[in-house]
């Protein structure tokens, strides 16, 4: 769902960016007003659990790639807008860092992921536990927020793909970045992530945040006992585990290389061309591309750029709350 430069148009990109501003300017404000200095670190382990979940691909139907965001398990610990924070430094981290994301299209990818996908999940679950006061009422709008949450984030990437093709093309009519249309775009991204990613999210959403209450409470429950070094403990465990995501064959829709998208097979036939914006586009060189260091097994590569990403997340929020005056507040839940 990473959506790569060169396959929105920079009319497209700034266009999502500018529309992003007023949502990162009104979080901003909310994280101020909600999170108290002690509580501003989760924003950090909120951050490096959405920042791991992306990491570790699973095949998708069509033999394509998708991965969880965490968006909608962050909303739940911490409220939309902090989620939208958390996930936003974490999509900017993986574009600078590790090439994961485009920088043009960062405005783009934050639209879907850290700010469709935490805020649809949170009020969808809202909405079914205001109707529902039992233990399983309140898991089943957990695993149906977290599961349309990241629906609808997928839907959007989906439409900002087809819509390329309509609005942006060369003299011959050829496209000039996405080459697919709706009728391909739609279902492309959007079956495979009703039918796996969904389920993928729902499952770590549901699984992460009964640990979290379990071992923590206090970051869910103003008052109860926070507990950090539980959390930090599953946090390892994910580090340890983000070599799964290498056993996942193919690429995810929509990330291919522009080397590799002329050769793409959608429905019978090859595209047979590379679209002149990608070919002359838009290009930087991420330190760890695709989280591989040079010289280090696949598998110890992704371990480091785990760590280093985690680490990194971790870090910058703790900073950022060392600047907040300390003031009464909570975390949402």
């Amino acid at each position: 769902m990473h959506i790569p430069d060169n396959y929105l148009s920079p009319e497209t990109c700034a266009f999502m960016a500018a529309a992003m501003v007023p949502v990162w300017t009104i979080s901003v404000r909310k994280v101020k007003e909600e999170i108290s200095k002690p509580k501003m670190p989760l924003l950090g382990i909120g951050a490096a659990f959405s920042f791991l979940l992306m990491m570790i691909n699973v095949p998708l139907p069509g033999g394509t790639t998708g991965h969880a965001v965490g968006g909608t398990l962050i909303a739940l610990l911490l409220g939309p807008f902090s989620a939208c924070i958390a996930v936003t430094v974490a999509l900017l981290i993986q574009a600078l860092l590790f090439g994961d994301g485009g920088i043009l299209a960062f405005g783009a990818n934050c639209f879907n992921m850290s700010f469709i996908l935490p805020f649809v999940g949170y009020y969808v679950y809202k909405f079914v536990k205001s109707r529902s006061k039992t233990a399983k009422g309140e898991y089943f709008g957990i695993l149906l927020g977290s599961y349309l949450g990241i629906n609808a984030a997928a839907l959007s990437a989906a439409i900002l793909f087809g819509l390329q093709p309509l609005l942006f093309a060369n003299a011959a009519g050829q496209p000039l970045y996405c080459p697919y249309p709706l009728a391909v775009s739609i279902p492309a991204m959007t079956i495979p992530h009703l039918l796996v990613a969904g389920v993928v999210e729902a499952i770590f959403t549901a699984t992460i945040f009964a640990y979290i209450r379990r071992t923590s409470p206090g970051t869910i429950y103003q008052g109860a006992k926070t507990k950090t070094k539980a959390i930090y403990g599953f946090i390892a465990v994910l580090v340890c585990l983000t070599p799964i995501g290498l056993l996942a064959a193919g690429t995810a829709w929509g990330e291919w290389r522009p080397e590799e998208i002329s050769s793409v097979v959608t429905g019978v036939k090859a595209l047979g061309f590379v679209p002149d914006g990608m070919k002359n586009g838009f290009s930087i060189k991420a330190i760890m591309p695709d989280y591989t260091v040079a010289g280090l097994p696949d598998a110890a590569a992704y371990i480091l750029s785990a760590i280093a990403g985690v680490a990194l997340l971790i870090i910058l929020f703790k900073v950022a709350g060392s600047f907040r005056k300390d003031k009464e507040g909570g975390t949402l839940g």
